[in-house]
């Protein structure tokens, strides 16, 4: 009606439209607000990722346990799922504490060509389709050994996140050599000896390498000292690819005195540094029974050692590098040292 002031006009709802903001930076505030974390995709409904963890849960539940997972393995499921050590889950497979993991489908399958004893096979998932796989699975089938199908988590587990390709086997503790194995190896090959010695390298890679570029240029075997060194444990066996199996490792309770058997066996003792007066190239004692012992990558090799070596030999290299790896320096020193023994005599 008109003259009515009760009546009210047109009146915008709150919130049906932005009002005026003074200033662009309100204007721009609102556009610069997160929407905070992304949830992870088991956490967001329609994801696949949600959808699989909903079914495994249901499956669970109705089962009591994964499909697919042997009983013999469902103490180490168990322990994973209460965040577990690698020291739980050894003891849930009843793994003795001196036993070593060997991993990869290389390593495992030479060990297993070499003859290493088993204890047990660890599989995750249907790998008999691999021919590796399949050559282990023979053997052990033959002798006997306990074969536990795990899942990756648990293998992940058990060898601390290592690559392991769904495979690996439980050995027991490594069997080193005496000095004088070393020496009837070379004697039954009828050949002169090629021993490497390692003084202070303390990282199992560089023994792992140094056990592969061994058995790749023919050495007869690697001593190490009981203290302060690398033993063959199962890193040392992942990275020597195999090598571990063929390449006997000996150790000495004292480095200085068993290189000193050495010479008195024969031998000359050749050690590597980036200052020795002599280039590996130019080495005349290369076709002679030899021992090449290579220091650690910091200190280099011992004073001792040092003054046992009959020579000090290098590795020319470019000014601006430093120095050269331990498995890397004795990598190249053996490969010349085979380079000179195959040439022939003049």
């Amino acid at each position: 009606m008109a003259g009515n002031s009760q009546r009210r006009g047109a009146v915008r709802k709150p919130g049906s439209k932005k009002g005026q903001t003074v200033g662009s930076g309100g204007q721009r505030r609102k556009k610069l607000e997160g929407r905070g974390p992304t949830p992870k995709a088991a956490e967001r409904p329609y994801h696949v990722a949600a959808k699989r963890k909903a079914h495994a849960e249901r499956d669970e539940a109705k089962t009591g346990r994964t499909p697919g997972r042997a009983p013999a393995a469902r103490g180490a499921r168990e322990a994973a799922q209460a965040g577990a050590t690698a020291e739980r889950v050894r003891a849930a497979l009843g793994i003795p504490g001196d036993h070593e993991i060997i991993t990869g489908r290389n390593p495992v399958t030479e060990a297993v060509r070499a003859g290493v004893p088993l204890s047990k096979v660890f599989l995750a998932g249907n790998m008999a389709s691999d021919e590796r796989v399949a050559e282990v699975l023979r053997t052990a089938t033959a002798l006997g050994t306990p074969l536990l199908e795990v899942t990756r988590t648990d293998l992940d587990r058990l060898t601390d996140g290592a690559v392991h390709q769904g495979v690996a086997i439980e050995v027991p503790a490594y069997a080193y050599r005496d000095v004088s194995d070393l020496l009837a190896r070379a004697e039954r090959a009828n050949h002169p000896p090629l021993i490497v010695a390692l003084d202070g390298v303390t990282d199992p890679h560089n023994l792992g390498a140094v056990l592969r570029s061994a058995g790749a240029f023919g050495a007869d075997g690697l001593l190490l000292p009981e203290r302060r060194s690398a033993g063959v444990n199962a890193t040392a066996w992942k990275v020597s690819a195999g090598a571990a199996a063929r390449v006997p490792v000996a150790r000495a309770t004292n480095l200085v005195r068993a290189l000193k058997e050495l010479k008195e066996a024969g031998c000359f003792v050749v050690g590597l540094d980036g200052e020795g007066p002599v280039a590996v190239g130019d080495l005349e004692l290369a076709s002679e029974p030899l021992v090449v012992v290579t220091g650690s990558e910091g200190k280099g090799l011992s004073r001792l050692v040092r003054e046992t070596c009959d020579v000090v030999a290098s590795i020319p290299i470019a000014a601006s590098v430093e120095s050269l790896n331990a498995s890397v320096a004795t990598g190249i020193a053996l490969y010349e040292v085979s380079r000179r023994r195959a040439q022939p005599a003049v």
